[in-house]
Formats: structure tokens, sequence, C-alpha cells
């Protein structure tokens, strides 16, 4: 290998299924849903997956002071990835370290509280508390990290972009090592309020919150809100060889573009763009990606416009990828999806694993794709890459390739 490849070293979650990146992984293959009951209050029956968090590992009482939810998450699992990486093992200078993060709505938690003190008595650290880039000033912060510390705020795509705008730096020699994902939290009531106003949440009936997500099939009705952080450690391959580091995928390509032609409405075009571009810097062709963890968010329109992207780009071997979208077990978590679906694809890839297209029960035949559908599936074939998409309100498309080592 040479020294501009890009390996993934170290994996680091805060998920609804636990901090635990393996054990997410085997809840995930297990088919066990996160997404619950929420917010009983509000006027229409709401559901997310949610975050069981205690911060006191990582955050006394005082430091808590003006450190929302969205950062607690962030520094926890950007220090799980460090942790599982090798530190602090990781021979690298500070300046020589950079950190990438995505988020797409700051501190919601610390926004909320400020809306509603009808008192006057707003927290003084309230503004730092809801910056977009609190998750990653603080990581940064906690690990004296004096590189590049820079937030993608661009909604759903937010921290794939992170992780390939680290890439790019690890790549390019700006930086040793790179710790590169997203955190977004944002399960507060005004939230979840704006969210059903758009008519984009899943429908569901009392008792079968956990069924309500259901990607590319034929009844689905949208998606359900989810919360945590995920970040992966990206460092070069001969750097990597040097720590004798262990090596879960090499992190080949990444496409980044836009549709350019409405806010909120998907493009097949555009994001065929953005797939075809990782797979040209993978130096993959479609039929050597065996498996897609899509983005998926279950919306009418949005699933069916990913499927004609991949078809554009696969042709007649669409059949070929094996596609799931697991959104319905984890919820969407906005600005974190594309780390937490990063994760599950590099791990996808190095268990050899295919984690299941929850809740489809009945796959929409105008989606062509082959979802799936099995729990606890193995790759019927060596599995050698995949790809992980995200795409977001903006416009912009975001595509993702890890390969074997």
């Amino acid at each position: 290998m040479s020294a501009t490849e890009v390996v993934v070293t170290g994996l680091g979650v805060v998920s609804p299924h636990g901090l635990d990146a393996s054990a997410m992984f085997d809840a995930l293959m297990r088919g066990q849903s996160a997404v619950k009951p929420i917010f009983p209050e509000l006027p229409r029956p709401a559901a997310a997956a949610t975050v069981d968090f205690d911060p006191s590992p990582w955050f006394t009482k005082l430091q808590l002071a003006g450190v929302d939810r969205v950062s607690q998450m962030a520094v926890a699992s950007a220090d799980l990835a460090l942790r599982d990486a090798g530190s602090p093992e990781l021979q690298v200078h500070s300046e020589r370290i950079g950190v990438y993060a995505g988020c797409g709505m700051g501190g919601a938690s610390a926004l909320e509280g400020a809306y509603r003190s009808h008192n006057g008595r707003v927290p003084p650290l309230t503004i730092p508390a809801f910056m977009p880039n609190a998750p990653a000033a603080q990581v940064a912060m906690r690990y004296r990290v004096q590189g590049p510390v820079l937030t993608y705020s661009v909604a759903c795509a937010s921290s794939a972009i992170a992780i390939a705008e680290a890439a790019k730096a690890v790549a390019c020699g700006e930086v040793d090592l790179a710790i590169a994902g997203g955190s977004e939290a944002l399960i507060v009531p005004g939230v979840v309020l704006a969210w059903q106003a758009m008519q984009t949440l899943a429908g569901f009936e009392p008792g079968r919150e956990a069924e309500a997500v259901k990607p590319f099939a034929s009844d689905r009705s949208g998606f359900a809100l989810g919360e945590g952080a995920a970040f992966l450690v990206l460092e070069s391959a001969a750097h990597a060889r040097r720590r004798e580091a262990r090596v879960y995928a090499r992190m080949a390509g990444w496409g980044i573009g836009c549709d350019a032609t409405h806010l909120t409405k998907p493009d097949a075009g555009g994001q065929a763009r953005a797939i075809r571009a990782a797979l040209q810097k993978a130096g993959r062709a479609p039929g050597e990606v065996g498996y897609c963890n899509a983005h998926g968010t279950a919306t009418r329109i949005g699933d069916l416009v990913e499927a004609e992207a991949l078809g554009q780009v696969w042709g007649d071997a669409l059949g070929e990828l094996r596609v799931s979208s697991t959104k319905a077990l984890h919820g969407h978590l906005l600005g974190a999806a594309g780390a937490l679906e990063a994760v599950i694809g590099v791990l996808a890839l190095h268990r050899q694993q295919l984690p299941p297209n929850a809740n489809c029960l009945e796959a929409d035949p105008a989606c062509r794709l082959n979802v799936v559908l099995e729990k606890n599936g193995t790759a019927a074939e060596r599995l050698e890459a995949v790809l992980s998409n995200s795409f977001a309100f903006g416009g912009t498309n975001a595509a993702l390739v890890f390969s074997r080592d």
C-alpha cells in the first residue's frame, strides 16, 4: 500500500443500540428496533430512536455546564473510536491530528430550553452550547487536537461529507490522523413537531412503533427520528503499519455533488453522479461492490429515487447488489446518519455480514432492488467493497466506498 491510501483503524458509536459498535451491529443483524414512543404530551403520537446515555464517564457535573447533549455524545463516541484505534499509542503530534465533524442542527436541547425560558432567564452558555461547531470544538479540546477542526452542516449528508473531507486531508498529507464523524441530538418537542408538520415521519398504530419504518416496502410511509453519534479514526496506511494497528477497511472512495434542482425533492441523476464519483475514486466497477447501506428514508419518493439512481449506475447488474437501509432500526440521525451508517458498512465488510432491511414484508416492485430481507445473514459471496449513501435536503449527495484492506 502507498502512503496516500487511507484506512479505518477505530470505530466509536453512541447509538440507540448502545455504546459498543460490535454489539450494535449484532442488534441490527437480529433486526432489533430501537424505535419507541416519545413525548406523550404532544397532540399527535410520536416515535423515535433515543439513546440511553450517561455522560458521567466523560464529564463532571461542573464540566457539563454549557455542553449540550449533542456535544456530550460526540466526545464519548470520539473517545471510544480513539480507544478502539489504540489510544494513547497513536504516535501522532497534536498538530498532525484533525477533527472533521458533521452536525445538522447543533444543540437542539439548549435552543429548546432558551425558547421555553418565558421568564427571560436564559442560561449564559446557551450560544456556545447550541452552535453547530460545538461538538467538534469539544472533541478538539478534550484531546488537544491542534490541527484542522472543521464542522460540516449539510443536513443528512453532514457526517458523510465530514468523513470524505477527512479522508482527503489524510490522503494529501495534511494530517496524519483524522477523527471523523458526526453527532445529532434533536429529540426535543419543538423539533419533533416541526418534522411532523413536514409530513415525512412514519405513521404507526399504538404499540407498533418498532415496525413503523419500512424502507423500500410497498406500504412505507416515512422515517423515525434518531439521535446519537459515530466517529471513525482514519490514518494513512503507512502510519497504521508503523504502529501495527488493526485495520477494519480501506477508505477507498468518496463522491460529493449537488442536484441543484430542488431544496427537498431528490434527483436520481445527482445521486448517481455522486455514486459514480465514489466508485471512480475507489477504482471499482459497480459489480465489485456487493452491498449498499442505502440512505433509504422510507419516504414514498425518496426510496424510489435512490433505487433509480442505483439503477442508473448498476444497469442490468442491479440485482447483484444487496441493499438495505438500517434506518428502520436505529432511526434517521440526520447530521450523524452518514457516520453511523458508515460504521455499519465498515462492520458489514469486516464481518462479511449483511444487515437486514427490516419491516419490509413486501418489497416495492417499482424500486427493483435486491433488498436484504433475511436476518443474521452472511454474504453469499466474499464482500470486497461496500457503498454507503447519504442524500440531504438542499440537494447535496455523498457516497462513500470502503474496501477490504
